[in-house]
């Protein structure tokens, strides 16, 4: 059974022109929240140009690696698609809680720290 355990790393807000150049340090999973909004998990550093950057230390989100049985069985509380392409971000709800998901073998859970007990509750994770 996935268990939620705790990402850090680093969130960065600047343009979408520097994030698209960005060189980051570590073994970087990069999730893109929003054009000019990129959250780096393991990173430990960003290089980048974009002086109004702002660069700060990530530790409010859990994730699960998911294989794809375990995947499946998360897909029967979704409602939106699921992304099916390596590194590909998805955004929605899944059962009823605030989660993004990010494609590949194995797939990458992601929720806010504050959620992962309800997520994991009604994933059946807790039983």
């Amino acid at each position: 059974m996935p268990a939620l355990e705790p990402l850090r790393g680093l969130r960065v807000v600047a343009s979408p022109e520097a994030l698209d150049g960005a060189r980051w340090i570590g073994e970087v999973t990069l999730l893109r929240l929003a054009p000019d909004e990129a959250l780096g998990i393991d990173a430990v550093g960003v290089v980048l140009d974009d002086p109004d950057a702002i660069v700060e230390p990530e530790a409010s989100f859990v994730g699960a690696v998911l294989t794809p049985d375990e995947l499946d069985a998360v897909a029967a509380h979704v409602e939106w698609p699921l992304p099916t392409e390596r590194g590909v971000l998805a955004q929605g709800k899944i059962g009823g809680v605030p989660t993004k998901l990010l494609g590949g073998d194995p797939a990458l859970l992601i929720t806010q720290a504050a959620y992962a007990h309800e997520l994991a509750d009604r994933l059946g994770w807790l039983r």
